[in-house]
């Protein structure tokens, strides 16, 4: 690897944590055999539930080429949500998982995707660069492994040694070469915590979820009923869950105040179950027009807090 890489390399490391990330890896750009297979034996099983769009985007996730035929780096990107606070125990309050107390990580995303094309469009003004944070067809998780933030937790979430697993992840495709990170050790060895503490048995295996029991999954991204052998197993959560990784010993550990403020304004733990009953359709979207409790939808959030009364 020339001098000029490596110098390239580290300073758009250090740039991408001048604008705010707490983690930075990088990868080559190529096609994810391996993790190609898994995923449709995941399908196979039908652990995405009605998540069409996963598959019908199959080839694009086990090939970053598909997306952005110039591709030659990835660059992973983390960013820290985590807040401390507790849950109330009134009836009336319904959980709302961490990464949604504040504002919605997508547009904190895209205000930084902004900066960071402006920097990569100096190293290289022709260059072709895509940006994505959970919305594109890319396995953000694994190429996070494969750019070195973390490995690949029980809970198939992405655990850091310096933050654990309470982070965003960003994945940048890009057109310039830069040195490449090698992937961490998994040091989830014998515990089996995120397994064990899941209500509603969705960790199926380690590294396995079965979305059609994720308490996450049902209370945002299902659009039907939620199914009745879940009742009495969500522990007041009406949007998202944190189970999993409130009782991982990395976590634990490791979790730290987030730096970003925009996460920490505005913050919402907890929703109150007859204020949401009376909202509208207009005042449920002015009152989270900026949070990602705005994804399950009104009619969505009062079947999760009916749900949970039941």
């Amino acid at each position: 690897m020339s001098s000029e890489i490596a110098k390239k390399t580290s300073v758009v490391r250090e740039r991408c944590f001048e604008l705010g990330f707490d983690l930075v890896g990088i990868s080559k750009a190529e096609k994810l055999n391996s993790e190609a297979s898994n995923l449709k034996i995941w399908f196979e099983k039908k652990f995405d539930s009605d998540m069409s769009w996963i598959k019908k985007s199959y080839d694009k996730r086990i090939d970053p080429l598909k997306i952005l035929p110039e591709a030659i780096s990835v660059i992973s990107l983390g960013l820290n949500y985590f807040q401390e606070g507790d849950f109330g125990e009134h009836p009336q309050e319904g959980k709302v998982s961490r990464y949604a107390w504040g504002k919605d990580y997508h547009k904190v995303f895209e205000k930084k995707f902004k900066s960071l094309k402006k920097i990569l469009l100096e190293f290289d003004p022709h260059s072709k660069n895509k940006f994505y944070v959970d919305y594109g067809p890319t396995m953000d998780k694994v190429w996070a492994v494969r750019s070195g933030l973390g490995w690949m937790g029980k809970h198939t979430n992405v655990i850091s040694t310096s933050i654990g697993s309470w982070f965003f992840i960003g994945t940048v495709l890009t057109s310039i070469e830069f040195e490449y990170d090698g992937q961490m050790l998994d040091l989830c060895g014998e515990c089996d915590l995120c397994i064990e503490s899941c209500p509603t048995q969705a960790i199926v295996e380690p590294y396995v979820l079965d979305s059609n029991k994720c308490i996450s999954y049902q209370t945002i991204e299902n659009r039907g009923e939620i199914p009745t052998e879940l009742k009495g197993k969500f522990e007041n959560f009406v949007f998202g869950c944190d189970i999993c990784q409130d009782v991982c010993p990395w976590n634990i550990k490791l979790q730290t105040e987030t730096n970003e403020l925009e996460f920490a304004s505005n913050v919402v733990r907890e929703l109150n179950f007859e204020e949401i009953k009376v909202l509208d359709e207009s005042n449920f979207n002015f009152k989270f027009k900026d949070s990602p409790i705005k994804r399950t939808g009104l009619i969505g959030l009062k079947r999760n807090f009916e749900f949970i009364k039941s």
